[in-house]
């Protein structure tokens, strides 16, 4: 599409959590709705009308509660927002053909050359509005040439809104926008640009790049190119059909139960950590078995997205004791995990599973340095 007028398209289920939790229970509509851990936990995510109270996601929930002690708390339901969120990548799936699932509740659609036949800016809108119907879930969507340029509009356009910035119109856009509201600008830069006088897109626009590079190194000289308008529009089709797998043919078969078991806990841990360092989650796990005669079966199934090794080997197991014929000597087992999605703030966040996270990220690290048998299951020894 080099040299091609490009047309990305941005949609972002608008509170995601929350959403799902009001079509389960209409009768949380307009209230201060928190969903994560109780007391000791933090917020996951919580309603437009909790914000209002200075309440935000990664937030400690008894800090919450102190802000709005009238707040509904709701544990959260994680399987139907793995179900909600399949649901809207199936729609988008059928309507377009390029998109990136950028998490589990947001997408990037490349509509580049539908204008011929559509009219891009009608058939955006109208896949937004079949989402809504179809699902019931508030989506906000934005429209331009740029990815991050998308994201900004919809992030300008909730709630539920979609907002369109033409082509050549970028700057018109941008240039009024605090600095804050550049993706990936967080508190440190934003007070360091601050600190020169830099207070909104066009106050970068006005300098020179290498001012900008000067200021804030090679972070500077990209957010001088974006204030005026440049970024990507590459999207990552990929983002499904990659896979990680591991498999182990082993030097004799084996029919022990226990032994084939502690195989596939050894290489679902190796293989969550791998998924884990590249900071994705999975939503499709499949276990392969090969049998003496070299009989090939393999089983698959699609689970609540997660990069939890508890969770992985629960249903790598159950996957292999229902796949598994009793008895027959096995050849080979492998494991493999697809359907990615980016670790996102909001996942780690929910279900109070942070403390879980962090102890498997800090045994990946003593893999990474010690080796991968530094530390050993209980139940494998």
């Amino acid at each position: 599409m080099t040299g091609a007028l490009r047309h990305i398209a941005h949609f972002d289920l608008d509170s995601f959590f929350v959403s799902v939790e009001i079509l389960r229970d209409p009768n949380l509509k307009g209230k201060p709705v928190l969903v994560g851990g109780q007391e000791r936990g933090v917020v996951a995510a919580c309603s437009y009308e909790a914000r209002k109270f200075g309440i935000h996601s990664a937030m400690p929930m008894k800090t919450a509660m102190k802000l709005c002690p009238e707040a509904v708390v709701i544990s959260g339901s994680r399987g139907e927002y793995s179900r909600y969120s399949r649901w809207v990548t199936e729609i988008i799936a059928s309507r377009v053909p390029l998109f990136e699932k950028a998490s589990i509740d947001e997408f990037y659609i490349d509509l580049s050359g539908m204008d011929k036949f559509f009219g891009v800016s009608r058939y955006a809108r109208e896949l937004r509005d079949q989402i809504i119907r179809e699902t019931g879930l508030p989506i906000s969507g934005g429209l331009s040439c740029a990815k991050f340029i998308s994201k900004m509009a919809t992030n300008e356009a909730k709630p539920n809104g979609f907002l369109e910035i033409p082509h050549g119109r970028e700057t018109e856009f941008l240039w009024p926008l605090e600095i804050g509201k550049i993706n990936g600008v967080g508190k440190q830069t934003e007070a360091l640009l601050k600190s020169y006088g830099i207070y909104t897109i066009a106050d970068i626009a006005r300098l020179s790049e290498e001012q900008m590079q000067r200021i804030a190194g090679k972070w500077g000289e990209a957010l001088w190119h974006k204030a005026h308008g440049r970024g990507t529009a590459d999207v990552d089709a990929d983002w499904e059909q990659k896979s990680m797998s591991h498999e182990n043919t082993f030097d004799t078969d084996h029919n022990d139960v226990e032994f084939l078991h502690g195989e596939l806990v050894r290489l679902t841990e190796k293989t969550a950590h791998m998924l884990r360092s590249e900071d994705k989650q999975t939503g499709c796990v499949t276990v392969k078995i090969r049998y003496s005669d070299f009989e090939t079966t393999s089983r698959q199934e699609t689970i609540d997205y997660t990069s939890i090794d508890d969770e992985l080997i629960a249903k790598v197991k159950d996957l292999f004791n229902r796949s598994w014929q009793k008895g027959r000597p096995v050849r080979l087992l492998g494991v493999r995990f697809s359907h990615f999605i980016p670790f996102t703030m909001q996942m780690s966040l929910f279900d109070n599973r942070t403390e879980k996270l962090n102890l498997y990220r800090a045994v990946d690290e003593l893999r990474d340095q010690f080796g991968a048998d530094v530390l050993t299951r209980g139940s494998n020894l």
